[in-house]
């Protein structure tokens, strides 16, 4: 059985994403900082007539915070709870089929990476570390 896999490059790698998981993907022009909110939290966007909470991924993976460019960022919306989110990326590049088939990740991760990695998969002819969209909403707060 073969699911859908959305790749895009968090941090400088490319990962993949299961398509379960993704609900869109948009491009965010403005995020509004929210005061206190925990440090992977960006702040707020409005798409599509809904505020959005904005995950930081590299700030949720310990690996500080994004490069701010100004600009408009790649996004993956994805839902928890009812609620809506939106994980910056540093770009989305394809969607492609896959196995389903995860296989336990063979090397020694950074702990953040470590905590939101479900395994890695073969997309083509490359193997895609397969994040957890749901890991990666508790950033660093998150129990292995």
């Amino acid at each position: 059985m073969t699911e859908l896999l959305l790749i895009a490059t968090i941090a400088g790698e490319r990962v993949g994403i299961a398509g379960a998981q993704v609900e869109s993907v948009v491009e965010i022009e403005a995020v509004t900082p929210v005061p206190r909110s925990a440090p992977h939290v960006a702040g707020l966007a409005a798409i599509r007539s809904r505020v959005l909470t904005v995950i930081d991924c590299c700030a949720a993976l310990e690996l500080g915070a994004s490069r701010d460019a100004g600009g408009v960022r790649d996004a993956v919306i994805v839902i928890s709870e009812g609620h809506p989110y939106a994980l910056l990326v540093d770009s989305v590049e394809d969607i492609v089929e896959w196995p389903q088939d995860a296989v336990v990740p063979g090397t020694k991760l950074a702990p953040g990476w470590h905590r939101v990695a479900k395994g890695m998969v073969e997309a083509g002819d490359d193997l895609l570390l397969l994040i957890d969209a749901e890991k990666m909403l508790a950033g660093a707060t998150a129990a292995l």
